[in-house]
């Protein structure tokens, strides 16, 4: 652990370099798929839009630790390739100018701009777990995905209006202009970067691991079988979550800032309750969040089914973005947990290339079977992909937790208790029983 005033120092960069890179991402994240319709893009391009850069994103990871090792510094890791994402915006812009090759150079960028943003992912997930002491990771990235959030929020409702507003001109300016906004915004949080400091890793030997060593422990090893219960939800879920944009934009015939308010108003959810989820997840174990919010997460597609009214799913998106913030904050803060300094890097890059691989083949699944699917009762094909990642969900989430432990000491709390605590409903914790699970 550094010392005080560098470790302060450090966390007020991350702040820096974490609000100019949720600038970039609120101008980005819920808009690649609408340019890649603008483009001429279909539904199978947008299932590769999903799949392609997770698995990419995720392979590279395999060797992200072998290069932190050979440079020696995780912050020279993400200092390069910080920089090589940024450039990607140029290229990106400019695939409007091809014409019918337009969408598939664009995904092609994608793959580039979110792979090099992958890579530093290890190396700086080490590095922030050694600027945080354990027991105190929940609150404090509760609180920093809570004002991070709300930074993207504001930033991508911005990125909304503009496109809005060049409805009426020329569309593609107004995504030309929040591209040109993401690539400065990217550029000011590499700078940020390279002002953290930077404990020295000691890379021992037996902290050596492959990714065959780590798959082979699943029959014995509990972080593996986390690993592999997160990825199977992954998959589940984005063999329908990629087309949920193809639903508002193209069969619903949501405009752009329908679309914008009904996607993030998840993140307006997530960003009131991370905070809340990290407090109880410091406290009653990480895993205990994950086996409520999994089941909560599993019942969500059967809702978009249920109703299409606009209001309707800006409140389902509500609901959404609650339960998806405790299942996301407790699976990272769970790895730093269950993972020593020196083989915390891979740790993290296994567990990313599993469940980005997973994300991958869900999103590939999902465009196969989005052309070739019935149409349903309710409307086009694409609810019959809803409602079948809405079954592999509710399988995953209900089979597949118990065999996992928590990995250190915590409090028991049912989970109606855990529910209504996080909502305010409730008393903070039940009655205080300390127990400890390997």
């Amino acid at each position: 652990m550094p010392s005080q005033e560098k470790q302060e120092k450090s966390l007020k960069s991350s702040i820096g370099d974490g609000v100019f890179a949720s600038l970039m991402n609120g101008f980005t994240s819920d808009y690649f798929t609408p340019f890649l319709l603008l483009l001429g893009g279909t539904s199978r391009h947008v299932g590769f839009l999903s799949a392609l850069p997770n698995l990419f994103s995720s392979l590279v990871q395999l060797i992200s630790p072998a290069m932190t090792e050979r440079l020696k510094s995780r912050k020279k890791v993400i200092g390069i390739f910080v920089l090589l994402q940024s450039v990607m915006f140029i290229p990106m812009v400019a695939s409007f100018m091809l014409g019918e090759g337009g969408p598939t150079v664009f995904i092609a960028i994608v793959v580039l701009f979110s792979s090099f943003g992958a890579f530093v992912s290890p190396a700086w997930g080490s590095l922030m777990a050694d600027l945080i002491k354990e027991g105190k990771r929940g609150e404090y990235f509760g609180w920093r995905n809570k004002v991070l959030g709300f930074v993207t929020i504001l930033s991508a409702f911005a990125a909304g209006f503009i496109l809005h507003e060049s409805e009426q001109y020329n569309i593609f300016w107004g995504f030309a202009a929040i591209f040109a906004l993401a690539f400065v915004f990217r550029l000011v949080s590499w700078a940020y970067l390279r002002k953290m400091h930077e404990t020295p890793l000691e890379h021992k030997e037996e902290d050596y691991f492959s990714i065959w060593d780590f798959v082979s422990r699943l029959n014995t090893s509990n972080f593996a079988r986390f690993v592999f219960f997160v990825s199977a939800m992954k998959f589940a879920v984005n063999i329908a979550s990629p087309f949920f944009a193809v639903l508002m934009l193209k069969d619903l015939k949501f405009d752009y800032l329908t679309y914008t308010a009904i996607t993030l108003s998840a993140t307006l959810a997530s960003n009131l309750t991370i905070k809340r989820w990290g407090i109880h997840g410091d406290r009653i174990g990480n895993l205990k969040v994950i086996s409520l919010t999994s089941k909560l997460v599993a019942f969500l597609p059967l809702l978009w089914v249920v109703n299409q009214n606009p209001i309707y799913l800006f409140f389902v998106q509500v609901f959404s973005g609650f339960a998806w913030a405790g299942f996301n904050l407790s699976a990272s803060n769970f790895i730093y947990d269950a993972s020593s300094p020196g083989k915390r890097t891979r740790c993290i890059a296994y567990f990313n290339v599993l469940t980005g691989v997973s994300l991958g083949i869900g999103a590939l699944a999902g465009g196969f079977l989005a052309s070739r699917m019935p149409v349903s009762v309710i409307g086009g094909g694409l609810y019959n992909i809803i409602l079948l990642s809405a079954a592999l969900r509710l399988l995953v989430a209900f089979f597949m937790p118990f065999n996992l432990k928590e990995v250190r000491e915590v409090e028991k709390i049912r989970s109606h208790q855990l529910f209504l605590s996080v909502l305010k409903l409730g008393p903070a914790f039940g009655r205080a029983e300390v127990r400890r699970e390997r």
